[in-house]
């Protein structure tokens, strides 16, 4: 993981109702370790109970395609600002507030983004900038511009 800013922080929060549905974005919500972000559609225990995006990952993949996309485009539940990830954050906790997230896989990024984008899925494809699958250990209440932390 490295670290761009002093702060990481939440920039945006989406869920989805359904497979498929457009994304809707929310400034806080309610995260569970039976639920993932509840009420997203795909929150159930597991490896990818909650995705997370790093806003400049998204922001280097927009660029190489030279194009600006909504970040909800990658469909992902939280947008993070300060922050980018890698192989080395496998097992890392996210903290924020009483929210733990721990670090299980890479995003892997779809033919779906292809659909969004032509292109996409390869801007997404190195340096783990489609993000990462995350398990809930804690739950709690997340809003946009709370801080985040990461810890081995």
């Amino acid at each position: 993981m490295k670290i761009i800013t002093d702060q990481a922080y939440i920039q945006s929060i989406a869920y989805r109702k359904k497979p498929k549905a457009p994304m809707t974005e929310i400034d806080s919500v309610e995260i569970t370790c039976e639920q993932g972000v509840v009420p997203d559609t795909r929150g159930k225990p597991g490896k990818r109970q909650v995705t997370v995006l790093s806003l400049e990952a998204w922001q280097t993949a927009c660029a190489e395609l030279g194009v600006e996309l909504p970040w909800t485009t990658r469909r992902a539940n939280i947008l993070v600002s300060g922050i980018t990830f890698s192989a080395d954050d496998v097992g890392k906790i996210l903290q924020i507030g009483d929210v733990r997230l721990q670090i299980t896989v890479e995003t892997d990024p779809c033919h779906r983004m292809d659909e969004q984008h032509q292109g996409l899925m390869a801007a997404l494809t190195p340096n783990w900038r489609a993000g990462v699958c995350c398990r809930v250990l804690s739950g709690g209440q997340i809003r946009v511009n709370d801080p985040m932390t990461c810890r081995d």
